[in-house]
């Protein structure tokens, strides 16, 4: 089981994940944007055009970070690669997509089983 924290995100997507990730089997914690959560978990679920990605990532070196949106545009997705996010996920969140997307970054002792 991974620890996900997810980061400044709007209630409505912040509760659609923990609901998903939960049936995945995953610990979740959220955190307001800007609250400076100082236990980042084993990867971070963050919405990051109101956030600075790479002082998130430079806070908390080598812990993966995942951008959600609330809209699947391909922009925002190139945008966070390059930025170097781990990966990108659009809503609507999928529990196969969440689960592939945290996998590709998770140590293997964390994965999630298919």
């Amino acid at each position: 089981m991974a620890r996900i924290l997810l980061a400044g995100l709007e209630t409505t997507i912040a509760d659609q994940l923990s609901r998903v990730l939960r049936q995945l089997g995953q610990s979740v914690d959220t955190a307001a944007a800007g609250s400076g959560a100082t236990v980042p978990g084993d990867i971070q679920l963050i919405f990051a055009p109101q956030a600075d990605l790479v002082s998130i990532q430079q806070s908390h070196p080598g812990v993966p970070v995942i951008v959600v949106s609330r809209l699947p545009e391909v922009s925002a997705w190139l945008w966070a690669l390059e930025q170097g996010a781990a990966d990108y996920c659009g809503a609507p969140f999928e529990a196969r997509q969440l689960r592939w997307a945290l996998n590709s970054s998770l140590a293997p002792a964390n994965r999630i089983a298919a």
